[in-house]
């Protein structure tokens, strides 16, 4: 079947989850912030990763937004800067406004020039993707937001990639679907969705259920595939 439907992982993929940190760093009177950011960044999001899957797992579901505050407070444990609940604030409204990456707004306007639906499927909170959504400009080139929060259980459980189905009246082949997750991309195509996973760091595949159909370094030769 002919890819009719694009459909995007939003943190890493679409948004650069390393620019709220990056950002505050930059900001007069961080030093503290500044020498360990990147760290700290890693940190922030392996943790937000880490309790989305245990959660999926253990059946405990809570709001993403919830994960995201209780990975950057262990990060900033982790760094020593567990005391500066300013800069937790801080962090946490940057989180609302991450920036795209550059090619993306340029790659969704190429896909609905090619007739493509396209939408966000998400483990964000609803709230926290109108967001960045909104901040970023993306709005006007995705036909539809998906978050998690409408089955209450983070992705890759079926139950998430089921939704693509519902929205759009699609089969499962008839969807392409692109995350900077291995995990993510692993899920989506043992569901049976055609898949790219976007690998910016150049990273070793993951040993899971399925491996992508494609391998790119960023988003913007993503028209040329359908």
């Amino acid at each position: 079947m002919a890819i009719r439907v694009c459909v995007f992982d939003a943190y890493g993929t679409l948004f650069d989850v390393a620019a709220a940190a990056r950002v505050a760093a930059e900001e007069p009177g961080r030093g503290a912030l500044a020498a360990v950011w990147e760290a700290l960044s890693e940190d922030w999001r392996r943790k937000q990763l880490e309790y989305s899957w245990l959660r999926a797992v253990t059946g405990d579901f809570v709001p993403f937004w919830q994960v995201t505050k209780d990975g950057l407070d262990w990060a900033m444990e982790r760094h020593g800067l567990s005391e500066d609940l300013e800069l937790r604030e801080r962090l946490l409204a940057l989180y609302w406004e991450l920036a795209a990456y550059r090619e993306v707004p340029f790659m969704l306007a190429h896909l609905k020039a090619r007739g493509m639906a396209t939408a966000i499927l998400s483990n964000g909170s609803k709230d926290m993707l109108d967001g960045a959504v909104d901040h970023s400009g993306l709005r006007t080139y995705l036909d539809a937001v998906l978050s998690v929060d409408k089955v209450g259980v983070f992705k890759p459980a079926k139950a998430v990639y089921d939704m693509v189905g519902v929205e759009f009246s699609c089969a499962p082949e008839e969807v392409l679907f692109v995350s900077s997750n291995g995990w993510d991309v692993a899920g989506a195509s043992a569901y049976g969705f055609q898949t790219v996973w976007v690998n910016r760091a150049g990273a070793p595949m993951d040993r899971l259920m399925a491996e992508p159909a494609h391998v790119l370094p960023d988003l913007s030769t993503i028209p040329e595939l359908v």
